[in-house]
């Protein structure tokens, strides 16, 4: 007979000392730290007296419980005396994940920080449905939380440095007094462009050089319920064919809702790259947590 795990929360291996949400069917994008599922003692129940209760009675019932209390954990935490070995603890529900050989119990790696399909930014609160045929690299130069196309080409300049087709960054608006999204975006939109056609971190020129830019749109636009603001342009270069980028920009979805920027550069002249897949993104983009969509198992076509 299958058995399926209850919904309840259980330890993540991936974050020591954190637990993870299981709602029966996977895991969610909720944790919480695992000194909050201590359980804590209910309250005394108030005792009516008559039928021969007495207040001494009353007494002695509620020590003769705290000294079972005290062994039963006494128990707990020194173990039997079978050689001392300590009993796990179990998730603070009382549920424990059922393992059989046709309904296995949930494993922790199965988060959605682990899922290729879902980039997760846990400092901003948001993810973002990862498109078919792109990649999520463990390490960056800036450390933002970056997706990008599968495979690198070396840039059309003198660089030597290698290049991605397609790249999204999310990162947190910093070292600036604006708070309006419309200007955040504005201010930001040519610093995107200088960091994906312009130079590299020691100077070098990745494509030749900018030789112009132009605007292709600039509007409000609403992303994950709240309404942030998004520039997009084209870059013409001195070598090799341009490209796309876009500066969105939007509260975050945590905190004090700091903006959260959200950089997007696309070669030009590539079929799997319209630019109608920087819209697609953007409406996929969620609060971590929610079941409506960018969640585990969503993916994004062009």
């Amino acid at each position: 007979m299958t058995h399926a795990t209850p919904p309840g929360w259980y330890p993540d291996v991936n974050m020591p000392g954190t637990e993870r949400w299981w709602d029966g069917t996977a895991w969610t994008g909720h944790t919480r730290s695992a000194a909050a599922a201590q359980p804590v003692a209910p309250a005394p129940q108030p005792v009516r007296r008559g039928a021969g209760t007495t207040t001494r009675t009353v007494a002695m019932t509620v020590a003769g419980l705290l000294v079972v209390a005290a062994a039963v954990t006494g128990f707990l935490v020194l173990g039997g005396d079978d050689g001392g070995t300590r009993p796990v603890s179990t998730p603070s529900t009382g549920a424990q994940p059922t393992a059989t050989d046709s309904a296995p119990g949930p494993t922790p790696a199965e988060g959605p920080e682990n899922d290729p399909t879902v980039l997760v930014d846990q400092l901003d609160g948001v993810t973002l449905q990862v498109p078919e045929g792109w990649e999520k690299p463990e390490n960056t130069l800036d450390d933002a939380s970056t997706m990008r196309t599968a495979g690198s080409y070396t840039c059309p300049g003198d660089s030597g440095s290698f290049c991605y087709h397609g790249t999204v960054t999310v990162r947190t608006a910093g070292g600036t007094d604006l708070t309006d999204m419309k200007a955040l975006a504005e201010a930001d939109i040519g610093t995107a462009a200088d960091r994906a056609y312009g130079k590299n971190t020691v100077g070098d020129l990745i494509h030749g050089g900018i030789r112009s830019q132009k605007d292709l749109a600039s509007k409000p636009v609403t992303v994950a319920g709240r309404t942030g603001y998004l520039v997009r342009r084209q870059v013409t270069t001195g070598k090799g064919p341009g490209g796309y980028v876009q500066s969105l920009v939007f509260p975050s979805a945590v905190g004090s809702e700091t903006p959260v920027i959200v950089r997007f550069a696309f070669d030009a002249g590539q079929d799997a790259l319209p630019l109608s897949l920087m819209d697609t993104i953007t409406r996929g983009i969620r609060p971590i947590g929610d079941a409506t969509g960018g969640g585990v198992g969503s993916t994004v076509a062009p």
